[in-house]
């Protein structure tokens, strides 16, 4: 009975880290905006009940048009803006800025930031799916999407309906910035070489 006190107290602690670890995430996101003024959802929504990861690529009007990239992971959704689009070819790299995580909620904004907040303008949600992690590491093993993350080198396939494919995000330290990348698709009989691995 001890031994089984001790597991449930482990477990509800690293759910509370992994919980208190979420908070953390979306301390910048929530900092930037006041709730009072923004319809965007403030990050207290539960975790995606999804088996799948999703996606989203939201058109976005602020001062400068640019299309935000988000894939979900680790219970956020992880953000770039990407100013020319998300490419649809192979062959074509595009800049993607690392920016705050964002609730997983934020898949399904779409609607007016009114002006004087954080990223006013109109916003619309231009894709929407699931995603397949297909990055492994050099001896064929998969890597999870935040391993990938922290490496600076994550591979994808979207099923989304506009976007489907495979995609690269590679870190590049354009301007000495950690948060440069380069968004690119890859061609499918590479991507599926790699996940054969």
């Amino acid at each position: 009975m001890a031994k089984y006190r001790i597991i449930l107290l482990l477990v509800s602690a690293v759910q509370g880290e992994i919980s208190m670890a979420k908070v953390r995430r979306l301390a910048t996101y929530q900092k930037k905006r006041d709730f009072l003024h923004t319809a965007e959802p403030s990050g207290k929504e539960k975790k995606s009940e999804l088996k799948k990861k999703i996606f989203v690529i939201q058109e976005h009007h602020a001062r400068h048009l640019h299309f935000d990239f988000r894939l979900e992971i680790d219970g956020v959704l992880v953000s770039w803006a990407v100013p020319k689009g998300v490419p649809k070819r192979a062959g074509i790299k595009r800049l993607a800025v690392r920016t705050e995580d964002h609730p997983l909620a934020y898949a399904h904004f779409a609607g007016t930031i009114p002006p004087g907040n954080y990223g006013a303008g109109e916003v619309y949600i231009q894709d929407y799916g699931t995603y397949e992690n297909i990055k492994t590491d050099k001896n064929g093993m998969p890597l999870t999407m935040a391993q990938s993350l922290r490496k600076g080198a994550v591979e994808f396939c979207l099923e989304g309906s506009l976007y489907r494919g495979c995609y690269a995000l590679i870190r590049t330290n354009f301007n000495g910035s950690k948060n440069s990348w380069l968004l690119m698709k890859i061609k499918k009989a590479a991507a599926s070489d790699k996940k054969k691995g």
